[in-house]
């Protein structure tokens, strides 16, 4: 047994064989793509023996770190194409579902009315003013120009609508299609990120063509999609910093990898000396966390609720570089880990993201009537003085947003508590008329057109079931990817439950519904199953899977006229409120 080890070369967390599914389309492109670690299988193909020799070499870390297919290239030739084609078609898919009837309908739907006008404003002034009584019927009829010259007091930060004020500068304020086109290309955008991470998670083409399917089909994302709030601008910069989080945590491995090669080959045992094991290398900048800090920064700038993403996404990425160095061979991981990956993550993201945010302040700083610019001049302080007295104020700007929001209590007939968000409880009506007999779309006396934010009942339904098996596959199976999952979702959904007295509303958690959708996916690849499986169990799973999504796809279209506002008779209407709450 002198020539053998028993430590795995493959471990569970590291390769394509321990995700839900490698998917039909994956094929072998690693063993395909570069030579192998000879090493003994067990009955499952899983590598649990290697010659030691072999064992710290790049290719072999490699390996044991990321798995087979470590890119895109890795993939055989003929399927790198669909590698960024299939995101690029459901991603289309979605775009047709966003931009048709986008104008529709003309008015400033719930709270529209504050974030389009304040889109407007960023646009004119750079900050946000006022706006007179009766505002939004010159803002719906192309006349936006009523805006006053006063300052007005708001309390969310300025990237979201600096994103709606974009659409504005591109196609004029004076009309829907403007002020709704930031929102309709970022969710459009946000389905082609999805697509890409999920193939990237799962190292499956298929899965991440059902992923980005699902995404376009949702109603919630569909109608969040289509109203210009913030919400749609903090789920996308949230979903792109774990995309680069992701892309990190592969980059990270291969020079960890590189590293401890070079250090293996110096080595006249083919091993890392000792002390080179102790703790393991340092790996130098980290590109894409400084990608996700200034992401988390433009997230936290467009909602605070960002926070909790960039505290929930800092431990994660820390996590992943711990478990790479037990991995490799690292004898003090927790202590090596902490001090060479722990503390440089902490220092690029937590200040990229700070300094980020700051300057997306920069319109009020550059004002001099925006609100609370001048708050401490008038308020001089010995113990903060010595700050610049803009810092200051915008300080105190925060502090007073702070407190509206912990008081945040009154009654609204939409609000839904953060228990009943998976279930779908109570979604948000933005719109409802009742057009008369005569008018386009309606020939019967009773007519309807609403745009409820209500999910996709088969998505949403199977995605809250797919957290509880995710749960027992992260705790059973170690499954990294489940744990990463479940960390977006925890990030997005558990803090509401801290503020149990606050109004809250149920498209929050769009923040948050790219990585249910990951959930379902994840279960959807268990269905699957893996190229190791017998050619029917393949054939049958596949079926299913696509069975599911022809599912959904109809649901989706059995639904679309209540996301959409389309004119249909009332009872059509009702037919589609399954639940009371939904009314």
């Amino acid at each position: 047994m002198g020539n053998v080890t028993q430590t795995p070369t493959l471990p569970p967390e590291a390769g394509a064989a321990a995700s839900p599914s490698t998917g039909p389309n994956s094929g072998s492109a690693g063993s395909q793509a570069r030579g192998r670690v000879r090493t003994g299988r067990n009955l499952e193909g899983h590598r649990w023996i290697g010659r030691p020799a072999e064992a710290f070499t790049t290719e072999a870390l490699k390996e044991r770190l990321i798995g087979s297919i470590q890119s895109w290239r890795d993939y055989p030739a003929s399927l790198r194409l669909w590698y960024w084609l299939i995101p690029a078609l459901t991603a289309a898919l979605g775009g047709i579902l966003r931009f048709v009837r986008l104008d529709t309908p003309r008015n400033l739907v719930f709270d529209e009315t504050y974030y389009v006008k304040d889109a407007y404003s960023l646009l004119v002034s750079g900050y946000e003013r006022s706006w007179p009584d009766r505002a939004n019927d010159s803002f719906i009829a192309g006349n936006p120009g009523v805006l006053l010259n006063s300052p007005e007091y708001v309390v969310h930060p300025p990237v979201g609508k600096w994103m709606i004020a974009a659409g504005m500068w591109l196609f004029g304020a004076d009309n829907p299609f403007g002020w709704r086109f930031g929102a309709a290309l970022t969710g459009t955008l946000s389905i082609f990120l999805l697509a890409l991470i999920a193939q990237k998670l799962f190292r499956s083409l298929t899965l991440g063509a059902v992923a980005g399917v699902l995404l376009a089909v949702d109603g919630h994302h569909l109608v969040m999609s289509r109203t210009s709030l913030l919400d749609i601008f903090l789920m996308f910069w949230l979903l792109a910093a774990f995309g680069a989080l992701l892309m990190d945590r592969d980059d990270g491995r291969r020079r960890l990898a590189a590293r401890l090669g070079r250090q293996a080959a110096a080595s006249p045992t083919g091993r890392p000396l000792a002390l080179q094991l102790t703790s393991g290398p340092w790996l130098g900048i980290r590109w894409w966390r400084l990608a996700a800090g200034v992401c988390l920064g433009l997230a936290v700038g467009t909602k605070w609720s960002g926070l909790f993403f960039l505290a929930g996404f800092g431990l994660l990425t820390v996590f992943w570089d711990l478990s790479a160095r037990r991995i490799a061979g690292v004898h003090a991981w927790i202590s090596g880990g902490i001090l060479k990956d722990g503390v440089p993550a902490f220092l690029t993201i937590v200040p990229v993201a700070a300094v980020v945010y700051g300057f997306t302040w920069t319109g009020w700083f550059l004002s001099k009537d925006a609100y609370f610019r001048h708050w401490a001049e008038a308020n001089p302080s010995a113990e903060w003085g010595w700050l610049p007295n803009a810092v200051r104020s915008l300080a105190h700007y925060h502090l007073e947003a702070y407190k509206f929001h912990q008081g945040l209590s009154s009654d609204h007939p939409y609000e839904a508590s953060a228990w009943t968000w998976l279930v779908m409880g109570r979604p948000t009506s933005f719109f409802y008329e009742s057009p008369a007999k005569g008018t386009p779309g309606c020939d019967l006396s009773n007519c309807t057109s609403a745009i409820l934010s209500v999910g996709n009942p088969l998505i949403w339904w199977g995605a809250a079931v797919s957290l509880v098996i995710l749960l027992f596959w992260w705790a059973g199976r170690r499954d990294w990817r489940a744990g990463a999952v479940l960390a977006g979702v925890a990030a997005g959904y558990l803090p509401w439950f801290m503020y149990p007295e606050r109004t809250t509303f149920f498209f929050y958690a769009v923040s948050f519904e790219p990585f249910l959708v990951l959930a379902l996916v994840y279960c959807l690849g268990l269905v699957l199953g893996q190229r190791s499986d017998p050619l029917w169990r393949r054939r049958s799973g596949f079926c299913l899977v696509a069975l599911f999504v022809v599912a959904a796809v109809l649901v989706s279209a059995f639904f679309y006229p209540v996301w959409t506002g389309e004119v249909i008779p009332y009872q059509e209407w009702r037919l589609r409120m399954w639940m009371p709450s939904w009314i």
